[in-house]
């Protein structure tokens, strides 16, 4: 794989565990969203549930026009912070939800007709009255699964994402004025061509009724193969047609291979091979590791700029990375390196900034990992934020 971590950054700078966001990949990500909004003058929206670190909203938000939340306090975080476009979708709302989040949102977005109806007096009423521009959708499921992992799926069998389209019979569309779908999850272009294409059979009655169709999230539009053409085609073809605004709402994409997360050997025990315990843990730091699951790509340390770890035996020192946790099976995994690892040995995670910062937990109280950003073009490593005992007890009552 090609390095996704700043390979100039002096680690010992880096306290364990952190994150670190490389603010050059992140313009990198930047510049190829900006292309495809330039290109198809669609708008893509930040989706904080991947990546919500706000100390650099002001860098983002000179690209992208908004945030997506999937909560009042995402909503909130992304009014305050971001200060442009604030889109909400919950798989349902309470009254007290719905009333946080109509004074700031610009799209909300309901899951059921269920939902719609029974909020749909007090969200015209506040449309007439207080915020004209405020728009109100329907999130559709087209019932066509891209994805292979059952939990990432919102499409697969029994879920309970969307209306389908045999729902949508005998109700009427007042007050409704776009659609929004998600299907993907890690995908290349050639997916949501797929998923356009039953969307369109699925949908074709309602689609010409609305303003707006949404995207939804899940496109990987930053990584190296991602087919960027065909994705702008798409687009472009799809607003022709219908005459309609096109939002896209990816959150990995923003921050793909963007940030790493660098941490320590405490410690180093044996049973039966060498089991490396770190200041970092699987259940606390990286829950998507055990949930996924899937294996990070992990750098060493070392006197020649990082080498990259390998499959177990493959080189000649292997070890089974463990979290300090309690948890039985809070293990990273089994990797091989080129140099033994001692107690203070840094190993480098990459490809950490979304999901697994917004997913850390204070399980056994183990300390977050702090938070910092490298610049590489002044080399300047910065800490942003440092969590505490009062951030572990304040969760808690």
């Amino acid at each position: 794989m090609d390095r996704s971590y700043p390979v100039k950054l002096d680690l010992k700078k880096v306290p364990t565990p952190c994150f670190v966001l490389d603010e050059s990949a992140l313009k990198r990500n930047l510049a190829i969203l900006e292309s495809v909004q330039d290109r198809t003058r669609c708008r893509i929206l930040l989706a904080l549930k991947g990546f919500s670190m706000f100390s650099v909203f002001p860098l983002i938000r000179q690209t992208l026009h908004g945030i997506c939340a999937s909560s009042p306090h995402e909503a909130m975080l992304g009014r305050e912070e971001f200060g442009r476009e604030v889109h909400t979708f919950a798989a349902a709302y309470s009254e007290t939800d719905i009333h946080k989040i109509l004074p700031i949102s610009d799209h909300i977005i309901f899951n059921s007709f269920n939902q719609w109806h029974r909020f749909k007096a007090m969200a015209i009423e506040y449309q007439r009255n207080i915020q004209p521009d405020i728009r109100f959708g329907i999130r559709v499921n087209p019932a066509h699964s891209e994805v292979e992992i059952p939990i990432y799926d919102p499409c697969a069998p029994y879920s309970r994402l969307g209306v389908l389209s045999d729902q949508f019979q005998g109700q009427s569309l007042d007050g409704i004025s776009g659609l929004h779908f998600h299907t993907l999850c890690e995908k290349n272009a050639s997916a949501l061509k797929r998923t356009l294409t039953v969307f369109e059979e699925k949908f074709q009655d309602y689609i010409p009724q609305m303003d707006w169709i949404n995207f939804g999230g899940g496109h990987h539009i930053t990584r190296n193969d991602y087919d960027v053409d065909l994705l702008c085609d798409l687009i472009i073809n799809f607003k022709e047609k219908y005459n309609v605004d096109v939002y896209l709402e990816p959150g990995e994409a923003v921050a793909l291979n963007a940030g790493i997360l660098v941490a320590s050997v405490l410690d180093i025990v044996k049973n039966e091979m060498d089991i490396a315990i770190l200041d970092t843990s699987a259940a606390t730091h990286m829950p998507d590791v055990l949930e996924m699951p899937y294996r990070p790509e992990i750098f060493q340390a070392g006197q020649r700029a990082g080498q990259q770890a390998g499959q177990p035996d493959e080189k000649a020192y292997t070890y089974r990375l463990a979290g300090l946790s309690c948890l039985a099976g809070d293990i990273i995994g089994d990797y091989s390196f080129d140099e033994p690892l001692v107690v203070g040995s840094k190993l480098i995670f990459c490809d950490m900034a979304h999901y697994s910062m917004v997913k850390t937990n204070t399980f056994n109280g183990i300390q977050l990992p702090s938070i910092a950003v490298y610049k590489a073009d002044t080399d300047r490593f910065t800490i942003i934020r440092q969590f505490k005992y009062e951030d572990f007890k304040n969760r808690l009552s």
